[in-house]
């Protein structure tokens, strides 16, 4: 019962943004993803094994909402379901606006959720970014355009991950993780960041770099 309340949270948060979404290619990745939120639901009630939930304290020191659920599904196997939502516009309309859905299938060298893992992820979300001063390039994306221009977008992608969970106690647990992996995305681009004339439709990057960092503090049941 603790993982369907946490399910349900967690779909009451993103549903007014899937309400939103225009791009038929995200609305087809979001059904999925729901999905995917009530399978792990099943595994958990059929299985009745251990599980947990989990915050990236990366994440929340930068303002974004984000909560996790992770369920063993097999020896040695757990699978993971993560979701995140930054919806802060601050003052002159600077904007980094997002929400993403990922889920993970881990395995684990020794003991579920304790010691060395690797994993494979996939996500998929949308952005709506603008107006920030960032003379900043890496891997490939520049991200000087977000200064005086307006992006908005999806992007999808996969990789894969290295892991080490500490106990730290009964419950409690600490998670270190790093993911190198491949996104795409295809974006708008509007000249100004507020209300400006759009310049570009469903220009194309991809990307292959980091795609996952976490420090996550966890509540093992």
């Amino acid at each position: 019962m603790h993982l369907i309340t946490m399910l349900y949270s967690i779909l009451c948060t993103f549903a007014p943004v899937y309400k939103k979404t225009s791009n038929k290619r995200m609305k087809k990745i979001s059904n999925f993803l729901i999905i995917s939120f009530f399978a792990l639901t099943c595994v958990q009630t059929a299985m009745a094994q251990k599980f947990a939930l989990k915050t990236n304290l990366l994440e929340t020191s930068v303002g974004t909402f984000n909560l996790g659920g992770e369920v063993s599904i097999a020896n040695k196997w757990t699978f993971e379901l993560d979701g995140k939502y930054n919806p802060w516009t601050f003052s002159d309309n600077k904007k980094w606006k997002y929400w993403q859905v990922q889920p993970s299938l881990r395995y684990w060298f020794c003991e579920k959720m304790n010691g060395h893992f690797i994993g494979l992820h996939l996500f998929g979300g949308e952005y709506n970014m603008g107006n920030l001063d960032m003379n900043l390039g890496l891997f490939g994306s520049d991200f000087k355009n977000v200064k005086d221009y307006r992006l908005e977008g999806f992007y999808v992608g996969s990789g894969l991950d290295y892991g080490y969970a500490w106990m730290l106690g009964r419950h409690w647990n600490m998670e270190a993780e790093l993911g190198l992996g491949y996104i795409f995305t295809q974006y708008d681009k509007y000249c100004c960041p507020k209300c400006g004339e759009k310049l570009e439709t469903n220009k194309n990057h991809n990307y292959v770099g980091p795609t996952k960092v976490a420090l996550n503090l966890i509540y093992v049941f």
